[in-house]
């Protein structure tokens, strides 16, 4: 049907604190990190994610109120409508109005469709937070061709967009140690367009999640301890092999 699919959600809220991560260290010299720190508020990331091509549209917030959170979605929202190509071929007003209709049947807290639904356009994956139900900003949704879609209870894995959230994350905090909520938030939002540059579409079991296994695998095998320079499986010897080296 050429309808377009995007990802919503919302990362945090991230806390000013250290933030652990691996790394070499000199032998009897481990990393460390100060046990004291002050909490100097939180931040949050608003996460719009594309699947198809991986773009990723964020705006770091240290409040995600319904106010914050509704007036970016909107901006974001029109200008990605904008974007998307004409309909070629519309459908017939009484097919689109039946498949709101199927739609709004599953939703817990009902409310009256417009007279006027454009055909839809795009479909959007996300949870089922309070303000992603609002009566108000289902209306904006519904007269922009803009269909929701809420993750089930467990399902969350479906929403693509935590998985880019984890890797600007981890890209942005791990190892460091931000003093205020808008060096997190620059430091995510500094990731974000590091990534479009060179953006990864998602797939299901594709490369990266073959890397993320190969790893998995490597630290099984060679777990590091303490010092960071160390490793606790043994290393085959070639003189153990041929017997030239006895117990006592």
């Amino acid at each position: 049907m050429g309808i377009a699919v995007w990802c919503q959600d919302e990362a945090g809220p991230f806390q000013t604190v250290p933030y652990p991560a691996s790394s070499w260290q000199l032998e009897e010299h481990p990393q460390q990190q100060s046990h004291e720190y002050l909490r100097e508020g939180t931040a949050k990331l608003l996460t719009l994610f594309h699947p198809h091509d991986g773009q990723v549209r964020v705006k770091g917030v240290e409040s995600a109120t319904n106010l914050v959170l509704h007036a970016w979605l909107k901006q974001e929202l029109t200008q990605i409508i904008k974007a998307l190509p004409e309909v070629s071929q519309s459908l017939p007003s009484e097919l689109i109005r039946s498949m709101w209709q199927q739609w709004r049947e599953g939703l817990t807290i009902k409310f009256t469709l417009p007279t006027q639904l454009p055909p839809l356009r795009l479909l959007l994956v996300w949870d089922n937070l309070i303000g992603h139900r609002t009566p108000e900003l289902m209306l904006w949704l519904c007269e922009q061709g803009i269909l929701p879609l809420y993750t089930p209870l467990s399902g969350s894995w479906l929403n693509m967009a935590e998985s880019i959230q984890r890797i600007l994350k981890r890209r942005a905090l791990d190892g460091q140690h931000p003093q205020s909520p808008q060096q997190i938030i620059e430091r995510l939002e500094t990731v974000a367009q590091v990534w479009n540059q060179h953006p990864t579409p998602f797939e299901w079991g594709g490369k990266r999640a073959a890397r993320r296994q190969r790893a998995r695998l490597r630290r099984q095998q060679y777990r590091l301890g303490g010092s960071g320079a160390c490793t606790q499986k043994m290393n085959d010897s070639p003189a153990v092999a041929n017997g030239d080296i006895h117990a006592k």
